[in-house]
């Protein structure tokens, strides 16, 4: 899920691009996609990208909730993941198709890259890897605090999905951008610069 980025540890450069520099957006038919683990703050850096850039905003988990009429959440609970993941990749294709010629702004729950369709979809379009260490996320999602045993270890499945993920990420990535230490607005603001440079 994705979930707004705090900014909250010290140190990166937002313009750590590992990624081939991306073609302008202003005035063209180009989608921005936005993907990276949980909490890397797609859903709040797409939302201040989208209005800097003019375009409209979209974000899956969003389309996914009222396509289900509930929380995402609720899905996985009730429903399953592969029924998530079904309502996902509808939601991946109806948000890309919303912005029709005037480009826009798609940010993907983190598992979504995970899908053969939805990495076809991407296809031409510029990505964006939001980047985010583990004790990034660790700290966001509440998991760096000292607990009591859990069965299942939480930290050691997170740490697992996101080394599952991360190569994914890197490999679809027009542009990568460490979002550690940085603000939501610092992150959208580089973006717009690269994205409308011509």
């Amino acid at each position: 899920m994705s979930v707004p980025d705090t900014g909250s540890s010290a140190g990166s450069d937002a313009s750590s691009d590992t990624g081939s520099d991306a073609t302008a957006v202003t005035g063209s038919s180009t989608g921005v996609v936005l993907v990276g683990p949980p909490t890397a703050g797609k859903s709040s850096i797409g939302a201040l990208l989208a209005r800097r850039l003019g375009v409209p905003f979209a974000d899956t988990d969003a389309l996914v909730a009222k396509a289900a009429a509930k929380p995402v959440g609720d899905v996985f609970v009730d429903d399953g993941e592969r029924v998530f993941r079904e309502l996902e990749r509808g939601a991946v294709a109806r948000g890309l198709e919303s912005f029709g010629q005037g480009g826009g702004v798609l940010a993907l729950g983190s598992g979504a890259v995970l899908d053969p369709d939805v990495r076809r979809m991407l296809t031409g379009l510029v990505v964006v890897y939001l980047e985010a260490g583990f004790a990034t996320v660790a700290k966001r999602t509440g998991m760096d605090r000292p607990r009591v045993v859990i069965p299942g270890n939480p930290r050691g499945m997170l740490r697992a999905m996101l080394e599952e993920r991360r190569p994914v990420y890197a490999e679809l990535a027009s542009i990568t951008v460490s979002t550690d230490g940085m603000a939501p607005e610092e992150v959208a603001a580089d973006l717009a610069k690269r994205l409308t440079a011509a």
